[in-house]
């Protein structure tokens, strides 16, 4: 048995340093290629508008704000100033979603975004995304790039395709720190040892994100008035949460794997459900000592065990927020298609570790 692991923990360093490091440099020169020609654009966007400046920048070799969603697929954050005069408000009637709603009636003029506030009250995340995308569209066609990029029809998202190869989601948002969604408040749960307090303590003192894009929870109703909601996002507290042990080497294998062997028609499954089962994984198994280098190949099979569970039930809750379920409106024949697949793989690895050679 304990030869049958080590073989298999062999079998996934060396997945790891063939598959996995050929994709991260792969993507790595992408994202330089690509972040050149969004910087670009975004520095039109800044002399049309001061308010939308650019936070996109270059730290430690890693672009802060991009989120990589595939290898061809990007989104990046841009951080808006001043949320000051508004409340957050997170009431649990929108999964996944919150309002920002005016502290004070007298203080609509003092807002930086005065002329993006509804009659009620609140700042409207679509009005503020609609006029971005209208300063994005006039910049694709002044920026030194404009015969590589240009804007994706037929969304009310800001994405721009670029090469006619990759597509970069350009997304509006604040950033909350010093305060944690309502919504996310029964976490972490008390009967569970893992992160810790220390962490936790961290963890809720990074904040989170509330995006301007369409929400989960709201598809086919974005004409309403809740299409005016923030969609909250925890990027940064997931990524502190898995820095320790071999966290971050699994997740690197799931991608690859997804990348390579789960990317299907309806795209049932993407890099985050990957992230957030990784998560559940890590309260499963709160020991550090689980997350030994020699635990991986234990540790991976249960994170693929539990995504055929999902995809067979259809439905995969957010890590933060369980009452979003991030596989709303995908589908049933594709999760089902992705289950099969993901039956398929775990098989391959479970019984014959060299089959890693060829996936």
């Amino acid at each position: 048995m304990i030869a049958a692991q080590a073989k298999l923990v062999y079998q996934l360093n060396k997945y790891y340093n063939e598959r996995c490091q050929t994709r991260k440099a792969a993507i790595a020169k992408t994202i330089r290629e690509v972040c050149k020609v969004v910087s670009d654009v975004l520095k039109e966007v800044e002399v049309q508008e001061p308010r939308f400046i650019s936070s996109l920048s270059e730290i430690d070799s890693r672009y802060e704000g991009m989120e990589v969603i595939s290898p061809n697929e990007f989104e990046v954050v841009l951080y808006l100033n001043q949320m000051g005069v508004f409340n957050f408000v997170d009431d649990g009637s929108l999964p996944g979603c919150a309002v920002l709603k005016l502290s004070d009636g007298r203080k609509r003029s003092m807002s930086l975004w005065v002329e993006f506030i509804t009659a009620s009250g609140y700042l409207s995340a679509r009005k503020i995304r609609s006029r971005f995308q209208t300063l994005v569209a006039q910049a694709v066609d002044k920026c030194s790039y404009r015969d590589v990029v240009k804007m994706v029809a037929d969304t009310s998202e800001v994405k721009l395709r670029i090469r006619e190869r990759y597509v970069v989601q350009i997304t509006p948002a604040f950033k909350c720190t010093g305060i944690w969604p309502r919504s996310a408040a029964q976490w972490p749960m008390p009967h569970i040892p893992w992160p810790g307090p220390n962490r936790v303590a961290e963890v809720k003192a990074e904040g989170f994100n509330l995006l301007s894009k369409e929400c989960y929870s709201l598809t086919g109703k974005q004409s309403s008035a809740e299409s005016d909601a923030w969609v909250l996002q925890f990027a940064e507290a997931e990524n502190r949460l898995l820095m320790a042990g071999c966290r971050k080497k699994c997740l690197s294998i799931l991608k690859t794997l997804r990348d390579r062997h789960l990317e299907l028609p309806g795209q049932p499954l993407n890099n985050y459900h990957m992230k957030t089962l990784l998560l559940y994984e890590c309260e499963k198994h709160p020991r550090e000592t689980d997350w030994d280098e020699s635990c991986l190949g234990d540790r991976l099979n249960g994170i693929l065990l539990q995504l055929i569970s999902c995809l067979q039930c259809r439905r995969c809750p957010h890590y933060f927020l369980p009452n979003l379920d991030l596989f709303q409106g995908k589908p049933h024949s594709a999760l089902e298609a992705a289950a099969k697949q993901t039956w398929r793989l775990a098989r391959e690895i479970l019984t014959n570790a060299k089959s890693l050679d060829k996936l």
